[in-house]
């Protein structure tokens, strides 16, 4: 099938396609900016991105993979499965301060440009809205439910601020969320505090051996930490503390140390006070990012078409993305594009003002080229595409399900 067609003819179908679709798409990412919805519960952003696949000839589902507002979305029947991402979800109080419209925009535009070069490409395209990155993991869950078992690659583009950087330069951090809970004895502050065994002292103690402990842990860890619960009056000796915390790093190995490091103090805090305590996981883990190298050159060589300069020097460190997990278990790309001239980093207000800018627009469209380019790329290009469908043939059955 894929002799039919030859990436240079590929990428002047969907660049017409995409092109058409212009302003229907912004229409769609500023609709998303001014109705932000919180993780699961992106019930008005799923269904505007489902409504416009559906109109665009996709088999479309709402609510799949355990999750209400995921969606699943297919086009074409090749062998060759391209799973594009996007996400919908916003921020407590600052909307789509990470860009998540342009996300949502960039994948939908993405798998428009794909439909329309799918059959002579040998490309089904499937495009799969992915509630709750920004807290909650999502694409955890689904991969935990199967939706990646029968994709041969996964892409997705974020926002950012600055200027455009190599693909394989980009990384993010693993990270693994967490409360810990102290449960001590309640007493009159002034009139018998012998008899309270205080939590918030565990807490205070805990926290305060982290700081401690920062200085002894490797420069690539980050470890943070909130009291979400921490008594209710000054008069009571508070009985019961939580605190919600999280560690960060860019190696498994390095996290899982700093994890047993961290809860050691956590126990301290326990220890000292008298308390009794507990942990427990907040959200599913996620892992660090794995650039494929074939996507993310196909990436780098399509922004540069598309006349972005591609800084060739180290590019910057992330967060943290649960498109980490899919990343392990399917090869895939999550480059970075720049909403050019804008200096404002994600999670704050400037970052969510500029992602429905003119330069959050272009980032969008061109991320939609871009992802699309590179998916087209790697499935006509006779090398590549053997390679990435002999290594979707040794995975064994249930592999992208199992976590990393």
């Amino acid at each position: 099938m894929t002799d039919l067609l030859d990436p240079a003819t590929a990428t002047a179908a969907v660049t017409a396609r995409i092109d058409a679709h212009r302003d229907r798409l912004l229409e769609i990412s500023h609709t998303l900016h001014a109705h932000p919805e919180l993780a699961f519960e992106e019930h008005d952003s799923a269904a505007l991105v489902a409504e416009e696949l559906r109109a665009a000839g996709f088999d479309v589902t709402v609510g799949v993979y355990g999750l209400d507002t995921a969606i699943e979305a297919t086009y074409g029947d090749g062998d060759f499965v391209v799973a594009v991402c996007a996400e919908y979800d916003a921020l407590p109080g600052i909307g789509h301060a990470c860009g998540h419209n342009i996300i949502a925009t960039a994948g939908l535009g993405a798998a428009l440009g794909l439909a329309e070069i799918a059959d002579p490409a040998g490309i089904r395209v499937k495009l799969l809205g992915t509630p709750a990155e920004e807290h909650g993991g999502g694409k955890v869950l689904m991969l935990r439910d199967g939706a990646w078992e029968d994709a041969t690659v996964s892409l997705m583009a974020h926002g950012g601020p600055g200027t455009d950087t190599r693909c394989e330069a980009f990384r993010s951090q693993a990270v693994d969320r967490f409360k810990v809970t102290y449960t001590g004895t309640p007493a009159h502050a002034a009139a018998a505090p012998q008899n309270g065994v205080n939590a918030l002292d565990a807490a205070t103690v805990a926290l305060t051996s982290v700081g401690l402990l920062r200085q002894q842990l490797d420069d690539s860890v980050r470890v943070a930490g909130v009291v979400t619960d921490g008594g209710d009056v000054t008069n009571i000796i508070p009985a019961h503390t939580e605190v919600d915390a999280e560690v960060r790093a860019f190696d498994m190995d390095v996290l899982e140390d700093a994890k047993r490091r961290v809860m050691n103090c956590f126990e301290a805090g326990a220890l000292a006070s008298g308390c009794s305590w507990t942990v427990e996981e907040t959200e599913p883990r996620y892992a660090s990012l794995v650039q494929d190298p074939l996507l993310a050159q196909a990436w780098d060589d399509a922004l540069t078409g598309l006349g972005r300069e591609v800084a060739t020097q180290a590019g910057g460190t992330g967060g943290s993305t649960d498109m980490g997990n899919v990343s392990q278990v399917v090869p895939s790309i999550h480059p970075m594009i720049a909403l050019l001239g804008t200096d404002a980093p994600p999670h704050t207000t400037g970052f969510a003002t500029a992602a429905a800018t003119p330069a959050g627009d272009d980032a969008a469209i061109d991320a939609a080229k871009g992802l699309a380019f590179a998916a087209a790329t790697v499935a006509l290009t006779p090398a590549s595409r053997s390679d990435l469908l002999a290594r979707q043939a040794a995975r064994p059955a249930g592999a992208t399900t199992v976590e990393s």
